[in-house]
C-alpha cells in the first residue's frame, strides 16, 4: 500500500509540473530557435544582449479562453493534490477518494478543451506574428497534451483507489 501511495504522489507531482511548465514556459509555437510565441509572450531571442525580448501577445477570442482553461487545468490539479493529501489523513477505512479524482478528471477536461482551443484555433491566436506556415508546434504544446491523458487515467485511478490502513 505504500509503495502505491508514494507512486500515486510522485505521478501527480509528475503531471502537475508538466502541466505548470506547458503552461508558463515559452514554446507552444516555434519558428527557429531565435522565435517562439507561448500562451502569454511572443519572444525573440537577441544575440547581442544574448536575452529574450517579450512582447505580450496580442487579446483575442480565442487566446483568453485557452489561458483561462490552462490555468484553470493548473488550479484542478493543484486542488486535487491538496484534497488528497487532506483525504489521505482524514479518511475513513475502505474510503474512496471521489473527490481528489473528480478534481483531477476536470483538471484533464480543462487542459483537453484548451490543447483543442489551440490545435483548432492556433491560426486566429498567432494572426500577424510571423509566417504561420514557417513554424510548427512547440515543446509545451506537446507537453499539454501529453497532460491530458495521464490527467483522466490518473483521476480515474483515484476514484478506484481504497484507503486501507
Amino acid at each position: 500500500m505504500v509503495f502505491l501511495l508514494i507512486s500515486v504522489t510522485l505521478l501527480h507531482l509528475v503531471i502537475l509540473t508538466m502541466l505548470f511548465i506547458a503552461t508558463v514556459e515559452k514554446s507552444w509555437w516555434t519558428w527557429d530557435d531565435v522565435h517562439n510565441s507561448d500562451l502569454w509572450y511572443n519572444c525573440m531571442f537577441d544575440n547581442s544582449t544574448e536575452a529574450w525580448l517579450c512582447a505580450s501577445a496580442k487579446e483575442n477570442e480565442w487566446l483568453q479562453p485557452m489561458q483561462a482553461l490552462m490555468v484553470l487545468a493548473v488550479v484542478f490539479s493543484s486542488l486535487s493534490f491538496l484534497a488528497f493529501l487532506v483525504q489521505l489523513f482524514l479518511l475513513s477505512k475502505g474510503g474512496l477518494f471521489y473527490l481528489t479524482g473528480l478534481c483531477q478528471v476536470c483538471a484533464g477536461l480543462t487542459d483537453f478543451a484548451a490543447c483543442l482551443i489551440y490545435t483548432l484555433r492556433h491560426r486566429n491566436i498567432l494572426q500577424d506574428s510571423r509566417e504561420e506556415l514557417a513554424g510548427h508546434f512547440g515543446y509545451c504544446f506537446i507537453l499539454a497534451w501529453m497532460c491530458v491523458p495521464l490527467l483522466l487515467a490518473s483521476g480515474v485511478m483515484y476514484v478506484h483507489l481504497r484507503k486501507k490502513e
